[in-house]
């Protein structure tokens, strides 16, 4: 018995204890996912690029489906990018060039009769795609050839307006589907592909045009997201910036992580349209396809907590995690963020179930629909939820006080948490 005893003993003191994990690695994680994601963001925007150029080579209900569908796999990637925001100024200074909304889309395109022009935004119908010579700001602007300059320098925010979206997913959402006419009811925008064809089979006029916006507007997306490619590359700014301080890079997950929780999702992109019943206030709203947006953006936030992210092709970044760090210093508060997370993702996973079963997310922002109002406050709450322990985790890691983004739309305007 006593010489078991000194065996066990002896081996006990061979094993290393378990080394705590190392803020450091974690960032790396962050970083690597980051980087994996935009990647994607990027393969599958390449693709839709040459989708759009078959559609643009051959108009037909087949090309246009494909550039569509197209449009559609390159969100699911990008939206799991959005945690990346507000924690990090490199993305946020960038962030707009992709994905800025709502948008005036009369700016760049033919509208129904029943648009209704902004007292705020004088060129919210100005119509590019058959103007080429307009003015804007006081200023004489050629716009006889669209090129992506012209759509970047030129008319995206132009006289300083956030509305007028000229670039990034919505405006191409917009230029594939036309605009959604069909209120709170079934449907998205049905834009023709004829929009795209030549001579007298072209509707909507100046189809070469449209054309050569659509392109422009691909191309741009494509740079830009080379661009953020780079800035989390093993060089890139992004990637220095976080990694360059522990406790600062720590503090930027979290930020992520309840900024987009709060006030950006549960607020801006989820609980504003239901008050106010307006289908324009949904993500994507020419296509119909809020439903994924809304249930990305949640798994992007589980990916960086968790250290785990699931590329396009089915193989795995992952490394240290937030939640490990976390669980170092309270299980239980680990535990409690985990299960959080999973409950928001049930609750985002019902409304793309039930949207992809017939009952789109326009449909359920409908006065009075209360089988909409609950699957939609199903997401907000449990959104808002898993923000106050995020709050939790702030204080259990002796991060200081994160003012996370707010929303006058939930009860307390302005930052939640100070």
């Amino acid at each position: 018995m006593k010489r078991a005893t000194s065996t066990a003993l002896a081996l006990l003191l061979a094993t290393p204890a378990l080394a705590a994990t190392d803020k450091a690695a974690v960032l790396d994680t962050y970083a690597d996912i980051a980087l994996a994601g935009y990647e994607d963001s990027l393969t599958t925007a390449k693709a839709l690029q040459e989708a759009v150029a078959a559609l643009i080579a051959s108009p037909s209900e087949e090309t246009l489906a494909a550039a569509r569908s197209a449009w559609l796999a390159a969100r699911n990637p990008y939206q799991q990018t959005e945690v990346f925001r507000f924690g990090n100024p490199i993305v946020d200074d960038w962030e707009g060039k992709v994905n800025a909304w709502p948008l005036d889309e009369g700016l760049i395109d033919y509208v129904d009769g029943s648009y209704m022009e902004s007292d705020e935004n004088e060129y919210a119908a100005l119509n590019i795609i058959a103007n080429p010579q307009v003015t804007l700001a006081g200023q004489a602007v050629d716009a006889t050839e669209i090129t992506p300059e012209l759509i970047a320098d030129t008319l995206n925010e132009a006289d300083g307006i956030e509305t007028n979206v000229a670039r990034g997913y919505h405006a191409i959402e917009f230029l594939l589907w036309g605009q959604d006419l069909n209120g709170t009811g079934p449907g998205a925008g049905d834009r023709p592909y004829t929009d795209y064809a030549s001579g007298d089979a072209c509707t909507g006029g100046n189809c070469d045009r449209r054309a050569d916006y659509l392109k422009a507007a691909t191309d741009l997306l494509v740079s830009d997201l080379e661009e953020m490619v780079a800035a989390w590359g093993a060089e890139g700014d992004a990637r220095e910036t976080v990694t360059a301080d522990e406790n600062a890079g720590i503090t930027a997950i979290l930020t992520g992580m309840g900024s987009l929780s709060y006030g950006e999702q549960a607020g801006e992109r989820m609980r504003l349209g239901l008050m106010l019943n307006d289908p324009e206030e949904e993500h994507d709203c020419f296509s119909d396809n809020t439903h994924n947006s809304h249930y990305y953006d949640g798994k992007g936030i589980q990916n960086v907590y968790l250290g785990s992210y699931t590329r396009i092709d089915g193989s795995a970044v992952e490394g240290p995690s937030l939640s490990a760090l976390v669980a170092e210093t309270d299980p239980a508060l680990d535990a409690e963020m985990t299960a959080k997370l999973d409950t928001t993702m049930e609750k985002l996973g019902a409304i793309k179930t039930a949207a992809e079963g017939g009952f789109a997310y326009d449909q359920m922002l409908a006065p009075g629909d209360e089988k909409g109002e609950e699957l939609v406050m199903g997401g907000v709450d449990a959104l808002i939820d898993q923000t106050r322990t995020i709050e939790r985790i702030v204080s259990a890691l002796d991060l200081g006080g994160i003012d996370f983004e707010g929303s006058d739309s939930l009860d307390n305007p302005g930052s939640v948490f100070q």
